[in-house]
């Protein structure tokens, strides 16, 4: 009898979140019919599939909004069949679903002036808007159809959750079966709905944000067909921070930040770029990259590195701009770094933007993206369109679950491999980025070399030297092929990961990396160390520069190979609320509204803060971070990444 009652229960409230279901296929469809021409959808097929593909961000919001519903539905209360109860839920259920579900329609219209779903930004651009009243009036005339569509819509879904009731079945007096019954109940219905809003059960992949829309699209529009709107403003809540500063004027901006570059290097033949961003692969891990840091008992793991490394341009004070996998995508390849919020979790990704693949594509490169995980991990597959990188090769390309790592993907000897024979494949001039995997959280590396690679005192020591020995497998393979000898070769890492050694566990350090910069063609000149300022932003200019890229272009870095005594070298990152930034002799730390610390750039702990000991220098590095952070903010907001 418990049983009856309470799978009853459940089988109404999967109903009733069906219904959340069909209605926002409902709505997408609309949203589709009303904007069909800027989609370029071939089919009913294509159509259905992207449906189909949006059953994920779907689940996500529909979850976000019926946490409180579900949850009064799966308590065990002994009330929950009683009508008073059921007029409740009845009254939550809609007041909730219904404000959620007005965005999807309000975006059939608003989509054709924004071509984006609309996001937390633009509901401040509303709650800013001083007419908001007559904006509302003027929106309901004038599209009073889509109005009529919405309230169609609500009382269809009204009447159909109305349709199937809660039975009344009289309840057994003994409360443990009931309470034991819905424990687990309640176990599993939990279960489901953390992994419905992350967006699958995966441990390869973060919670899902509209970037991870654009992975299954090759016409960037067509994810926002694949995107609900209460999923977008959901996911960028924490996006409320892109807001526009007017601390100084644009002339100084152009004169000191300088964020539009120009080279104008002379070349005979267009290079074949090649870059690998190693999964956490920091520079502490690095002997070569070490020289002069006088730590006791150093050692190194990356032995190949370290040989290539004699042969090539190295920049040992080199920072990641971001925390993130994600957040190097888009700092290497596109020259933009993230913040508090994320570039490629915000609702301004989805833009036009300037980047070393745009103007590879003009230079008449192919370009590809290569990573061994599943081609929706980490949102590569998404950003990779938006970017328009030709070619994406990920797990599903590899198609052989043999080399597969149990948790990330495939291995990455196997997949380095995997890379240099679709490159022999690719028509030269290529730019092609590898981001490994294998180097990370678990820590595990493939059966046969665990007598090989034993580590050190962390765990990822012997993970970077598998890592390490997987690229030295691949360039032994690429040095025997007709495009290696024109090609560059430059090596970093998206971010850091466990720490052994002291000197690089501190705040500013947490961000070292490794650049290194390599080619067997000496006409490029890419030898020696260097210690001057470095970041991942710096690579995208640099690699434009070697290109022989001679128009102007937008770029908060510089090219490291250029080195123009008229670019100030600096770095900018943020370990969460903060900003910090490098520049001259001096760190500042900033949190958007005043600064709370300047310390000496070789205070890595930030011990001596001497913000009291203001002088000319500091003045001058405080006016450029402003600079720097209100262009930034100018620029992704406003649309202005494609100049």
């Amino acid at each position: 009898m418990i049983k009856t009652l309470r799978l009853n229960e459940y089988k109404v409230l999967c109903y009733r979140i069906f219904l959340g279901y069909l209605f926002y296929f409902i709505s997408r469809i609309l949203f589709y019919i009303f904007n069909e021409s800027l989609f370029g959808i071939e089919d009913t097929f294509s159509l259905l599939k992207l449906c189909y593909y949006g059953l994920a961000f779907d689940t996500t919001a529909l979850l976000y909004i019926n946490s409180l519903f579900i949850l009064l539905s799966i308590l065990p209360l002994i009330i929950n069949k009683e009508l008073k109860f059921q007029k409740l839920l009845l009254w939550l259920y809609f007041i909730s679903n219904l404000i959620a579900y007005s965005t999807n329609f309000f975006d059939i219209i608003y989509y054709r002036f924004s071509q984006s779903r609309s996001t937390m930004a633009t509901l401040d651009v509303i709650v800013n808007e001083e007419n908001k009243s007559a904006l509302f009036t003027h929106f309901i005339g004038t599209y009073w159809y889509v109005a009529v569509l919405f309230l169609l819509s609500s009382l269809l879904w009204i009447w159909l959750y109305k349709k199937v009731n809660i039975i009344k079945v009289k309840q057994n007096s003994k409360l443990l079966p009931y309470f034991s019954f819905s424990l687990v109940g309640m176990l599993l219905i939990s279960t489901i709905i953390v992994g419905g809003i992350r967006g699958d059960f995966k441990h390869s992949t973060r919670p899902i944000n509209l970037v991870d829309a654009y992975r299954h699209v090759h016409i960037p529009n067509q994810g926002d067909v694949v995107l609900n709107t209460p999923f977008s403003i959901f996911r960028t809540l924490k996006a409320a921070n892109y807001k526009v500063p007017m601390w100084t004027d644009e002339a100084y901006i152009k004169t000191n930040i300088k964020p539009i570059k120009q080279y104008n290097r002379s070349i005979n033949t267009k290079p074949n770029v090649v870059i690998f961003i190693l999964e956490s692969m920091a520079r502490e891990y690095w002997g070569s990259m070490n020289p002069e840091t006088s730590i006791p008992n150093f050692k190194s793991y990356t032995p190949f590195l370290d040989s290539l490394a004699h042969n090539s341009l190295i920049f040992t004070n080199g920072y990641a701009n971001g925390r993130q996998s994600i957040h190097a995508m888009s700092s290497v390849l596109a020259g933009i770094p993230s913040f508090q919020t994320a570039f490629t979790s915000s609702p301004y990704a989805k833009q036009k933007i300037q980047s070393l693949i745009s103007i590879a594509d003009t230079l008449g490169y192919q370009t590809s993206f290569f990573h061994g995980a599943g081609n929706g991990s980490m949102g590569f597959l998404g950003f990779s369109n938006i970017l328009g990188i030709k070619n994406y090769y990920g797990r599903t390309e590899y198609n052989n679950d043999d080399d597969y790592d149990g948790i990330w993907g495939i291995w990455d000897e196997p997949f380095f491999q995997f890379m240099n024979k679709t490159l022999d494949k690719q028509q030269q001039p290529f730019l092609a980025t590898m981001f490994s995997i294998s180097s990370h959280d678990p820590f595990k590396i493939p059966e046969k070399y665990k007598q090989r690679f034993k580590g050190g005192p962390v765990q990822m020591d012997k993970c970077v030297e598998y890592t390490d020995h997987a690229l030295r497998s691949f360039f032994n393979y690429a040095k025997t092929q007709d495009w290696y000898e024109n090609t560059i070769f430059v090596i970093t890492a998206d971010h850091t990961n466990q720490s052994n050694y002291e000197a690089y566990n501190n705040a500013i350090n947490r961000f070292a990396i490794p650049i290194l910069f390599f080619s067997p063609n000496k006409d490029y000149k890419l030898k020696g160390v260097r210690r001057d300022l470095a970041s991942q932003t710096d690579i995208y200019p640099s690699i434009v520069d070697l290109m022989g890229y001679d128009k102007p272009f937008r770029s908060w870095g510089r090219s490291l190979i250029a080195n123009n005594t008229n670019e100030t070298p600096r770095v900018i990152n943020s370990p969460g609320s903060l900003y910090q930034f490098m520049e001259g002799n001096y760190t500042y730390i900033f949190d958007g509204e005043k600064f709370s610390g300047v310390f000496t750039i070789t205070d890595k702990k930030l011990e001596k803060n001497l913000i009291d000991n203001n002088n000319a220098e500091m003045q001058k590095g405080m006016a450029n971070c402003k600079a720097y952070i209100q262009d930034y903010m100018y620029r992704v907001t406003n649309k202005q990444l494609n100049p």
